[in-house]
């Protein structure tokens, strides 16, 4: 079994990644860590882990522990990173894992150095709906894609929540501007070259709150909006010259909309539904993560896994599209 270890006591790994490990085949959470020790054996207590530290660098020392999962806030996640994979750690980190393309590079060196695994936490590439609209659009179930269009908003005006703390790493692009882009990119296994955008900002926060975004592929275009200040919607669809695909609820299934992608002929007189009902893609991560650390490859062997390599090329377009957002006309990715 994979002993897992985790910073801190933060909401997503509470509701979604340490319920996760606790019903996943071949893992199991040995030890939280928390700079308040009361949280962090309460939450041990909770899910059964023996141990729980006063703090992250003890939880780096112990013996106990074969990775760790990082939901620390956004800014944070490159030093927790570096300082676990020098402990030897396996490491899972959310995302974003940086705030800037630049500073993934010296993680790359870090982890081929200490022949560790490191990878940011898009759940989404182990869903099977996403596998399965990888196929469709790969094998010209669509004919030849020409338009990718997406959304994804929130409202959330809580100036406590780091998401509202520029800081922290808080805004609409780190947080849910990645999502669009990686599963597009995943989709195609393609790279886009320029971008163009919108980007409001709040007033009070500073964090980037709303973006319209148009970024360039070659052959196709992805378009998509995001807010963290708008009713709360996602969507995707892939849309080619012989019919499209809707991805009913793409980045939390089972929340949003049922687990299902459809189908659509070009003259959209026929359609096909695909389900995937009961799927649990925090499971689907960390027995996919655990598997591949266990094998001993920097970039998880046979594994499909989201490598460093992978992070570096979709933050260098959420860097072009602050960099965008700053100016009319394109910019280069």
């Amino acid at each position: 079994m994979f002993r897992w270890g985790v910073l801190s006591t933060a909401k997503i790994g509470r509701e979604q990644v340490l319920p996760a490990i606790a019903d996943s085949q071949n893992g199991v959470l040995a030890a939280v860590a928390s700079r308040d020790p009361a949280k962090a054996r309460a939450l041990a207590d909770r899910f059964g882990a023996p141990h729980a530290f006063g703090s992250y660098d003890e939880l780096l020392a112990s013996k106990a522990v074969d990775g760790v999962y990082i939901p620390l806030p956004t800014a944070q996640h490159v030093e927790w990173t570096a300082k676990a994979i020098k402990a030897r750690k396996h490491v899972l980190v959310e995302k974003p894992l940086a705030l800037d393309a630049k500073d993934i590079e010296p993680l790359i060196k870090l982890r081929d150095a200490h022949k560790v695994l490191v990878c940011e936490a898009f759940m989404v590439i182990y869903h099977p709906q996403w596998i399965k609209v990888r196929e469709l659009v790969q094998s010209g179930a669509i004919g030849r894609l020409r338009h990718v269009q997406g959304a994804f908003s929130y409202f959330n005006v809580d100036p406590a929540n780091m998401r509202n703390q520029l800081a922290l790493g808080g805004g609409a692009l780190p947080d849910i501007g990645v999502y669009p882009t990686v599963s597009t990119r995943f989709v195609t296994d393609r790279e886009p070259v320029r971008v163009q955008a919108t980007i409001e900002r709040d007033k009070t926060f500073g964090t980037d709150i709303y973006s319209s975004v148009r970024a360039d592929f070659g052959d196709f275009e992805l378009s998509f909006y995001l807010s963290t200040q708008m009713a709360a919607r996602q969507a995707m669809v892939f849309h080619g010259d012989a019919g499209f695909i809707e991805v009913a609820s793409p980045f939390n299934a089972g929340l949003y909309d049922h687990h299902r992608i459809e189908l659509h002929n070009h003259n959209h007189a026929e359609a096909q539904v695909f389900r995937f009902p009961g799927t649990q893609q925090y499971r689907l991560e960390v027995e996919t993560f655990a598997r591949a650390a266990q094998s001993g490859e920097k970039g998880g062997g046979k594994e499909r896994v989201f490598t460093l390599e992978e992070s570096v090329l979709n933050q260098k377009v959420i860097d072009a599209i602050f960099r965008a957002g700053d100016k009319d006309g394109w910019e280069t990715v």
